[in-house]
């Protein structure tokens, strides 16, 4: 199926509790209330404060009872089993800061040297025993493999391009699956070229169509989940289909197939052949429908009533009237979604337009 088809999606909504502007904190705890537990600052027992350095916590994942923080030069290592009265004290520690040229570099292209340092932006388990670990390296991206247990190197390390962002405040996500890393990110200096893309393991490297608003659109991505023969992408985008009203945002989901081994040297070659996105739509029914467009967060699959399921959070834009919601989303629902009805674009300015079912190739390529 042609990659620019998009897909039209109405799935369960449920419409949730408040949820607050991304510019704002999601919850705020008095002192005396948060006193009582114990904080994680960083720095090693006996350092007084003058001497912590910034966190800038970038991710949190449990793994076997093990915390792991990552964080901006750091990763750090707690055991969830042990309790202190005051501090959380970290077990183990990696360093990797950004090489000097890489500094040297980033600050001749006019970033700020707190800008300039190695903030770790993918924490994935890649097998039984090892981590893939990318950071953004001063403004060049490189990707490492450390042992779980004692943290050590293991390899070489390769480019983090497509598969960790540049700058640490733009949103990437990934995830291995079947050997093979997804991830969701931009490839460039300058954040222009968005990408969906396929790498390591033993199938050939894919990638979305470069600079193509059908497939992407300036997106944020949220977050990637794999189910069945699919992996899903959740983020939210530029809508072209309602360009003529400015810069309107959509949540969406793509999918690509596991299984695609991407198109031939002349159509798609080294890119995704079964990529297919839909709109999602949370929204309070009636007459006229309220929507919740801004995508904020998304689980991953959880069994609710023997149904697997994503909730994910909403909010609306900032030029909007104030509003938040909760939203379920069947993922049975979402793949038979994926099935039809089928739209279209016609030129990058253009509206979606319904395709015509007779046109739809039958059977229709699924990766």
């Amino acid at each position: 199926m042609r990659p620019e088809l998009v897909l039209v999606l109405s799935l369960l909504q449920l419409v949730g509790a408040a949820f607050p502007d991304d510019s704002e904190p999601i919850s705020i705890s008095h002192g005396n209330y948060t006193k009582q537990y114990p904080a994680f600052v960083g720095h090693k027992p006996g350092r007084n404060n003058t001497q912590r350095h910034k966190l800038d916590i970038q991710l949190i994942m449990i793994m076997d009872r093990t915390l792991y923080i990552a964080a901006r030069d750091h990763i750090y290592t707690v055991d969830t089993d042990t309790g202190h009265a005051d501090e959380i004290f970290f077990s183990k520690k990696l360093t990797w800061k950004s090489r000097q040229a890489d500094v040297d570099t980033c600050r001749m292209k006019g970033k700020h040297k707190d800008e300039c340092h190695n903030f770790i932006k993918v924490l994935l388990q890649q097998n039984d025993d090892t981590l893939f670990v990318c950071g953004t390296n001063a403004f060049n991206p490189s990707c490492r493999t450390y042992t779980m247990d004692s943290l050590e190197a293991i390899g070489e390390e390769i480019s983090g391009m497509a598969r960790c962002p540049y700058d640490a405040k733009h949103a990437n996500v990934a995830l291995f699956a079947n050997g093979k890393l997804y991830s969701a990110t931009v490839t460039d200096f300058l954040a222009i070229d968005a990408v969906i893309y396929r790498s390591l393991g033993d199938s050939p490297t894919l990638r979305t169509v470069k600079h193509d608003s059908k497939w992407l659109k300036e997106p944020y991505f949220v977050q990637a989940v794999n189910y069945g023969d699919f992996i899903y992408f959740f983020f939210r985008e530029i809508a072209m289909e309602y360009n003529t009203m400015g810069k309107v945002v959509f949540p969406r989901v793509a999918r690509v197939c596991k299984n695609d081994r991407g198109g031939s040297p002349r159509v798609l070659e080294k890119q995704w052949t079964s990529f297919l996105k839909a709109r999602l739509n949370c929204s309070i029914p009636g007459d006229s429908h309220f929507y919740f467009n801004i995508l904020q967060a998304v689980t991953d699959v959880i069994r609710i009533n023997g149904r697997d399921v994503v909730m994910a959070t909403f909010s609306t834009p900032y030029n909007s009237i104030p509003g938040s919601a909760v939203c379920a989303y069947d993922m049975a629902e979402v793949a038979n979604t994926f099935t039809g009805r089928f739209k279209e674009q016609k030129s990058p300015d253009s509206t979606w337009t319904p395709f015509p079912e007779d046109k739809v190739p039958k059977p229709r390529y699924m990766g």
